[in-house]
């Protein structure tokens, strides 16, 4: 099943995709559904947090010189970073280089709080395509990650949440005008999606519709206004947007 936030005729619904259309509550016309082509997909969540993982790709860590953690390496991003699909990701003026990310994102369906790993699934709505857009520059000068992944627009999502899929091994993608720039698959991650719900649960309690987003493979690299960058996860579907200059 695929979920998705939508706009029509200024209004917004949760629904779900399928064959083309999506079905909502009866507010909407023909007994409340409508082409998909007739609507603007939103970010398919409206989370409280967006929780990262850092170098869960063996490949990713050694292509930025880092080690290996021990331990997953967690950060947040607002929510103000949100954009769906098709909406432009904004290149800020404070930098001069700025990252696509590809990662796959999980979506939180119930109240979570010092999970168990193997109770992880019971937590699980759905998973969807993220791409973690990051002023690399800034994040060598600053040191720590804050400021270089919280611009807004800095957070595409979707562009649905798929609930039946099995994540533990999906190709994953990223092309920037067409041209593949990362390539790998989910069994190639570091610590696997039940253990980052039983660690992270373990620090913060997560609610419903919170996203959590597993990690890059390697290939990173820069995008220039102008640019269409394609997310595309095995299963999923694909995640495209365009970067233009602030």
């Amino acid at each position: 099943m695929k979920i998705v936030r939508f706009v029509y005729k200024d209004r917004i619904y949760d629904g779900i995709l399928e064959g083309g259309y999506v079905t909502a509550d009866m507010s909407l016309p023909a007994k409340g559904k409508v082409a998909v082509r007739d609507v603007r997909l939103l970010p398919p969540v409206n989370p409280s947090k967006i929780i990262l993982v850092g170098l869960n790709y063996a490949d990713h860590a050694e292509e930025l010189g880092m080690e290996r953690p021990l331990n997953p390496i967690i950060f947040l991003k607002p929510t103000t970073a949100l954009i769906g699909p098709e909406d432009a990701i904004i290149y800020p003026e404070a930098s001069c280089r700025v990252d696509y990310e590809a990662e796959l994102a999980v979506v939180i369906k119930s109240i979570a709080r010092k999970v168990k790993r193997s109770d992880a699934a019971e937590h699980i709505l759905g998973y969807t395509c993220l791409n973690d857009v990051t002023a690399r520059d800034i994040q060598k000068s600053d040191g720590q990650w804050t400021r270089a992944k919280s611009f807004d627009t800095f957070s595409p999502i979707g562009p649905w949440v798929e609930t039946d899929l099995d994540p533990s091994d999906l190709k994953i993608t990223a092309s920037l005008n067409g041209e593949m720039k990362q390539s790998s698959r989910t069994s190639k991650f570091i610590f696997d999606i039940p253990y980052l719900i039983e660690f992270i649960s373990g620090v913060m309690t997560l609610l419903p519709g919170d996203v959590i987003s597993t990690g890059t493979p390697a290939g990173i690299g820069p995008m220039l206004p102008g640019d269409e960058i394609t997310i595309d996860i095995e299963g999923i579907g694909k995640l495209t947007n365009h970067v233009r200059k602030g």
